[in-house]
């Protein structure tokens, strides 16, 4: 057997020129079809990781009629003891971050807007969030202030800047009244519109205070180590507080309508991605039929001194597999040098498509994903179609008529 890899790997390089243009197309269909799916799964990560930072984490406590019913009146009771509890249910939890959210009227004297009030701990956000980065204008608000910072495009609504008061009237638990007037410590540009449009962040004191829902939250979210790890840590805590008004939701669970979006959007990229593979096959196999035909003579003269049909057609593939192994590998490596490229210096859009992107809610530029199950997912199926397509000169082998192969 090694004879015949010696003799495979010998014949591949007999000429140079047809095996490089072979492994090359190899390689570029590789490349290709990384390229796509990094770039169409760019796109939903970028926006998948927005939600979960910014909106439900990647698994979210909350009292199990909150869902139901997003009413202070179905918060739950927070404070240390619970809080140990969450972190002893699984040993996968890296953090912890309480939140309370409420609808209030955001008014600036002159008009008014409907707005979604944030009770947050500002250290814990800017770790999970780096919320502090999304800074456009004044300061960054801490725990003990009675200060509020405003989404950039609710700020615009209002006309207020840093400095300005913002009136804030709307309900507390269990119905009681709410208002409170608070200087406005920053303005924050937010990556989704509707938080951009409407979010105003206050320090989770001050706004149980203002709600008068001391110790209380409506939402606990909670960062795993790793991403893999939110099913089971969801689990676990389901787990420990089976025997409480408390469920752990997934952020797959909480954004159905987003994951389904996805599927819709894949549609078209899924059916580009078939489009591309037909094309890679019908070249594959334009490069392999050239070649074939270029080595009939050779195949006819091999049997003809006796070689066996079924020992030709082994090293025949054996060559393909070099082939098909080489081009394969290249292209795995060269898409993952590009890829991690653009992945570390994604490309900028300015101008009008720049724009539309931003009115959409996403960051102007062309993610692209660097997850590692597209590169040999990709590879592999590059390498099935090359292996395919390689059954011709097999075929060709078999069906050989000794005579006309020695006259071409």
């Amino acid at each position: 057997m090694l004879t015949y890899f010696k003799l495979a790997w010998r014949n591949i390089w007999r000429n140079r020129r047809r095996t490089l243009i072979t492994v090359s197309a190899i390689v570029f269909a590789v490349i290709a079809a990384v390229f796509m799916q990094s770039m169409n799964r760019g796109s939903h990560e970028m926006m998948l990781d927005n939600m979960v930072r910014f909106s439900t984490g990647y698994v979210q406590l909350q009292d199990y009629r909150y869902d139901d019913e997003s009413s202070l009146d179905n918060s739950f009771y927070y404070d240390s003891s619970v809080r140990d509890r969450v972190l002893d249910a699984d040993p996968n939890i890296d953090m912890i971050l309480p939140r309370i959210e409420t609808f209030m009227l955001a008014a600036n004297g002159a008009a008014t807007r409907g707005s979604i009030l944030l009770g947050i701990d500002p250290e814990k956000e800017h770790r999970f969030n780096e919320l502090e980065n999304r800074l456009s204008k004044g300061r960054f608000i801490e725990r003990d202030d009675a200060a509020v910072m405003l989404g950039e495009g609710l700020a615009e609504r209002l006309q207020l800047t840093v400095g300005d008061t913002l009136v804030l009237i709307g309900r507390g638990r269990f119905g009681m009244s709410a208002s409170g007037l608070y200087e406005i410590a920053g303005i924050v540009e937010f990556p989704i519109r509707d938080l951009n449009n409407q979010v105003v962040l206050l320090p989770l004191p001050e706004a149980q205070y203002l709600l008068s829902a001391d110790d209380y939250i409506t939402s606990l979210l909670i960062a795993p180590r790793s991403d893999r790890h939110t099913g089971s840590v969801a689990q676990s805590l389901n787990e420990a507080f089976a025997d409480e008004e408390l469920v752990a939701y997934t952020w797959a669970e909480l954004l159905p309508e987003l994951l389904e979006l996805f599927e819709f959007d894949l549609a078209v990229p899924r059916l580009l991605t078939v489009v591309l593979y037909i094309v890679i096959g019908f070249g594959f196999f334009g490069t392999i039929l050239t070649m074939t035909l270029e080595r009939l003579r050779e195949f006819g003269v091999l049997l003809s001194v006796g070689m066996k049909r079924g020992k030709l057609a082994l090293v025949v593939f054996l060559e393909t597999l070099f082939i098909s192994i080489i081009g394969v590998l290249t292209g795995v490596v060269a898409s993952w040098l590009i890829i991690y490229y653009f992945h570390r210096n994604p490309v900028e859009l300015t101008g009008d498509a720049a724009q539309a992107v931003v009115d959409m809610g996403w960051d102007p530029i062309l993610p692209m994903s660097f997850a590692a199950d597209q590169f040999y997912t990709q590879g592999f199926f590059v390498f099935a179609i090359a292996m395919i397509v390689f059954l011709f000169p097999l075929l060709k082998i078999v069906k050989l008529n000794i005579l006309e192969a020695a006259r071409s």
